[in-house]
């Protein structure tokens, strides 16, 4: 005989997970002298109903991000988006762009001049700016898109001058490593991102680093991060 399997999903297990992730996002602030406002949650959705999001959103949520465009506007009609920001954090195709002009707050894995010339055209054409981050790849891994960590200023520079595009700041995911080495990439990031804020203008509003997942969200925070992405540990392991 085959079990038959729930479909309901165990809201109180998400309830002690925001719970635990925002005290330990407040004594990871704490530990680094910063006050826990000053690091944003994200509940990283990809893969998740919109069900569990919807109860995520009633504790406090209020940032959502998706890595895929069809997956993040297959969800839209069935959120609570009052008050709800969302981002897309995965890579995106120079045509998939103009499908979230005007519905996403922020692209943060802007890893091209060329992509960064298509938000900016698409957002011409809905009469509308776009905030969107950098994405570096900090580990110069030959598997992940981004800019080079030694270019990143120039393209933010160059790119600054698009119409309709407000960089905010930088994103990266560091390679799977533990400890001081992974903190090592979080300062460089961090260094970068300082760096930026006194040599950026032209409509430039530097106030963004995202850094850090479920797995090092601590350690990126004791190292400067301002958006810390958390999926698995919010609402438990993906379900491809």
């Amino acid at each position: 005989m085959t079990e038959k399997l729930s479909t309901e999903f165990d809201f109180s297990y998400l309830d002690r997970n925001y719970a635990e992730i925002k005290e330990r996002i407040a004594a990871a602030a704490a530990a680094s002298g910063r006050q826990p406002e000053e690091i944003k949650l994200m509940a990283v959705t990809k893969t998740v109903a919109p069900p569990p999001i919807n109860h995520m959103i009633s504790l406090g949520v209020d940032l959502i991000g998706e890595n895929k465009v069809q997956e993040l506007l297959s969800k839209t009609d069935f959120l609570n988006t009052d008050g709800l920001q969302m981002h897309i954090i995965g890579h995106l195709q120079s045509n998939k762009v103009r499908k979230i002009i005007g519905i996403v707050s922020m692209i943060e894995s802007v890893d091209s001049v060329e992509l960064a010339r298509e938000i900016s055209k698409r957002s011409i054409l809905a009469g509308t700016t776009t905030d969107i981050l950098l994405e570096v790849n900090i580990g110069r891994e030959e598997a992940k898109t981004g800019f080079d960590y030694d270019e990143a200023l120039e393209r933010a520079s160059e790119i600054s001058e698009l119409e309709n595009v407000r960089i905010r700041g930088f994103m990266a995911v560091p390679p799977i490593c533990e400890g001081d080495e992974v903190r090592k990439y979080f300062a460089k990031m961090n260094t970068l991102y300082m760096d930026s804020k006194s040599k950026l203008g032209n409509g430039s509003l530097i106030d963004t680093l995202s850094l850090g997942m479920s797995a090092d969200f601590e350690d990126a925070i004791k190292e400067g991060s301002t958006l810390v992405r958390v999926g698995s540990a919010l609402f438990g392991a993906r379900c491809y």
